[in-house]
């Protein structure tokens, strides 16, 4: 089966480095990829953001399966232009990827299905939302209602940050992301990440991990893309799986359904575990990212058949198995990440990283430089991952592998599943 990956993140390297242990793989081919991918997949069309350059690519390259790893070319309509021209696709239309691509779009589901979730309030006022968060008074956390990276999220302790986070979606910080505004309370609990494959009316679970958003050890700093994550995620028992999957995704999978926008792809649900039991703070409609490299380390089942069932429309009889070992991923950042940093510093040390036991760096934000070296090129730029019996020996193993890398110009967490 050929394949092509649109991506080219630490998600991305993830989802190829499984791929390519899948016996039923043909040619494998990912775009854009990175300094890691590149090693494992062939280059795929030259500009992904070209939707008839990437069929006429599958066309003649004879793609069986097209996996789209980011968010962005799911809601511009990626997976509608590529199922219309015949080809099977990983990822959700463009309507169902509404579900990440507007908050307001998923609370609007939630209040329909009645699905638990926290009190909220939406605005296209910068005026009516300021006046909705002086009248509920702190803490509240408010979010850009459209896509912002990850980081369009402000959990605001004090009615000044409320507001200062309120006129900096409206100031444009967000962009289009933050031209209206979604306004919740202060959800208190434990959050977690939890996913399912879904065909379009079924939905099978697919592991659980829990993220590090902040950048600093503490949980202090700002907000991130993920600064690390532990899966499983601790407090996710049977029990509880089973009540996400009864009472927010499937809820969630009928809806979509029933508007006639079937969700078709990955169902990222971020989880706050409150007294009250699971609710629903945000979905996301792809792999999250660095939780994807945590669940491939720990998926024993062969990634492709999963996904090229999710696209045809069929995953009864699809049962993932899973490792029982605890995997940890530890991202390595640019200084200054999530801010402004520099790009172009080179690092070392990635192969002596890659060959202690249990442990796989993936690249995110790297490129090739001219003389074959590794160079940083983005915010976050490595993903070391560990498996271990148990969250010690992994975190033992994971922060090892990130001491063996020589990149002064980077920093991460040094508390990835302490906790």
């Amino acid at each position: 089966m050929n394949v092509l990956l649109i991506g080219g993140g630490g998600r991305e390297h993830a989802l190829a480095w499984k791929l390519t242990q899948s016996p039923a793989l043909g040619t494998f081919y990912c775009s854009p990829g990175n300094a890691g991918i590149a090693q494992i997949a062939a280059p795929g069309p030259t500009n992904p953001d070209d939707f008839a350059q990437v069929a006429e690519f599958c066309r003649e390259a004879a793609i069986d399966l097209v996996v789209v790893g980011p968010e962005a070319p799911l809601v511009a309509g990626l997976a509608d232009y590529l199922r219309a021209a015949g080809l099977a696709v990983f990822g959700p239309s463009a309507a169902a990827a509404q579900l990440e691509a507007s908050k307001s779009f998923t609370k609007a589901v939630c209040d329909e299905r009645a699905i638990p979730t926290a009190a909220y309030g939406h605005f296209v006022s910068r005026e009516e939302a300021m006046a909705y968060a002086r009248a509920k008074g702190a803490p509240l956390v408010v979010k850009a209602d459209g896509l912002a990276a990850g980081k369009g999220v402000t959990v605001c302790e004090t009615l000044a940050e409320a507001e200062a986070a309120v006129a900096s979606c409206f100031d444009g910080a967000f962009g289009e992301g933050g031209s209206s505004v979604v306004i919740e309370e202060k959800l208190i609990g434990e959050e977690a990440s939890f996913f399912a494959i879904c065909d379009g009316t079924r939905a099978v679970p697919f592991g659980s991990g829990k993220d590090h958003k902040r950048a600093f050890d503490g949980d202090e700093g700002p907000n991130t893309g993920g600064m690390g994550v532990i899966s499983p995620a601790p407090q996710m028992t049977p029990a509880l799986s089973e009540c996400v999957m009864r009472e927010i995704v499937t809820p969630t999978l009928d809806a979509m359904a029933a508007r006639g926008t079937p969700f078709q792809g990955v169902l990222y649900a971020g989880l706050m575990i409150t007294a009250d039991g699971p609710k629903l703070i945000e979905y996301n409609v792809r792999f999250g990212d660095p939780e994807c490299q945590v669940l491939m380390l720990r998926l024993k089942s062969d990634l492709l058949p999963i996904l090229y069932a999710a696209a045809k429309g069929d995953l009864s009889g699809v049962a993932p198995e899973w490792s029982d070992e605890t995997a940890i991923t530890v991202v390595l950042a640019a200084e200054g990440y999530p801010g402004d940093y520099e790009k172009g510093s080179v690092i070392r040390g990635l192969n002596a990283a890659g060959a202690l036991p249990g442990v796989t760096v993936f690249h995110a934000g790297t490129k090739r430089g001219a003389d074959g070296v590794v160079l940083a090129n983005g915010g976050r730029v490595l993903n070391v991952s560990a498996l271990g019996r148990d969250a010690t020996e992994a975190r033992a193993r994971a922060y090892a592998a990130a001491a063996a890398i020589d990149w002064p110009e980077g920093f991460y967490r040094r508390d990835i599943g302490l906790r």
